[in-house]
């Protein structure tokens, strides 16, 4: 059924709107700022602050697949104004007491929140795009989503340093409590569509749960999809912890460091902004992601012998650039293989996948941190990124536009 030129319309605005839920989720004000709040306005030792991390990573993993299947249930509206409502209320809830119990219990709840967005805004945009007839352009609308999510963690990084100056570590908390709690309202302003059929008697939740992940297990090509993009998103994020030690190590002033940030972010911004034209640069979509994974090897490589800020610099911002950006490109070529009343699941269950890879690589890195050098572990990375683009098992035909 062709839907009528005023539901085309609806539809539309629901991009938008999503590109705007996007941005304000992810207006971290407090990115810049994050180990000085927990350490001096928390009391926290170092060594806390990753164990925080860590649980943070933990309840991600625990929470992904049934609020992924709460969102398939419930509606992936309801899911996303959860997860804003419960954002908000973690950013407060971090500044209410500076204790380890508070920040543990703020951790799950950000979390939950996490969870509740996770899947659930790209199933809703991708099933809007179906209303519309145009899924062909998922991978365009996906990236320019999480083109605005980087635009929302750029202005809040460069912001985030003034806030806390200006009026104290926990303002920047409260200021993205409150960008987060604006995109509730705008969340209610979304049109779910109706391609997925609500029968008077849905199937049960657990039913839900089963049949979404049930499927997930037994298709070969998302499972080759999700492993690659686990294993090289979990390595390249490792740049996110060394990349400041390194910055130290290399002489420049602490001041500068949101700027190091903004040319990493803008970096991302641009590739996700021009896919097809590196599609073309490199050759097609594999060559795409081979390419950019053998960049982002190399980069961490020159980070563990580079000692010169000209080197070190350009290596962060293309390991950020081309390590950072793939997992948008990864869900539109998944989402191609995934019936919409299990996307929202069978996406949840793949995105637990990635955060236990996550979980287990900041593990093994920081336990090498124990014994070795940051290069060390810089060149362990990037050997490793190599090696994973060099022996990728995905396939041309596999990815679908």
């Amino acid at each position: 059924m062709t839907p009528s030129p005023a539901a085309d319309k609806i539809f539309e605005a629901n991009l938008w709107k999503l590109n705007a839920v996007r941005m304000l989720f992810w207006m971290h004000f407090f990115g810049p700022v994050l180990v000085p709040f927990f350490t001096q306005w928390g009391g926290l030792r170092l060594s806390q602050v990753f164990y925080l991390n860590a649980w943070f990573f933990f309840c991600n993993f625990i929470f992904e697949v049934p609020t992924g299947a709460a969102a398939d249930f419930l509606g992936r509206k309801a899911s996303l104004a959860l997860g804003a409502l419960l954002g908000s209320g973690a950013a407060f809830l971090y500044t209410s007491r500076p204790l380890f119990l508070v920040f543990l219990a703020a951790e799950a709840v950000f979390a939950l929140a996490f969870t509740f967005h996770s899947g659930a805004d790209e199933a809703l945009a991708y099933d809007s795009l179906a209303v519309l007839g145009r899924e062909g352009q998922s991978k365009k609308i996906l990236s320019r989503m999480e083109s605005f999510k980087l635009g929302g963690i750029l202005f809040a990084s460069l912001t985030g340093g003034f806030i806390a100056d200006r009026w104290g570590l926990a303002a920047p908390l409260r200021a993205t409590g409150v960008a987060i709690f604006a995109s509730f309202f705008i969340i209610l302003l979304i049109r779910e569509p109706g391609v997925r059929k609500r029968a008077k008697n849905r199937a049960a939740y657990r039913d839900v749960l089963r049949e979404g992940v049930r499927f997930f297990t037994g298709h070969r090509i998302l499972w080759i999809l999700t492993l690659e993009a686990a294993a090289v998103n979990a390595l390249a994020w490792c740049v996110i912890w060394l990349n400041q030690p390194l910055l130290l190590q290399s002489g420049l002033p602490l001041k500068y460091f949101g700027v190091v940030q903004a040319l990493s972010v803008a970096g991302e911004i641009l590739l996700l902004s021009h896919v097809a034209f590196f599609e073309r640069l490199f050759g097609s979509k594999r060559g795409l992601l081979a390419g950019g994974g053998l960049l982002a090897g190399a980069a961490f490589l020159v980070l563990g012998w580079a000692r010169s800020l000209f080197l070190v610099m350009p290596a962060i911002v293309l390991a950020f650039t081309f390590g950072l950006t793939r997992l948008p490109l990864f869900s539109s070529y998944m989402n191609k293989y995934i019936p919409s009343d299990k996307r929202a699941t069978v996406i949840s269950t793949s995105s637990m996948i990635r955060t236990l890879a996550l979980f287990l690589s900041m593990l093994a890195v920081g336990k090498g941190l124990d014994h070795r050098s940051i290069q060390t572990a810089a060149i362990a990375v990037g050997s490793c990124l190599v090696a994973l683009s060099v022996f990728s098992r995905i396939e041309e035909k596999h990815l679908i536009d």
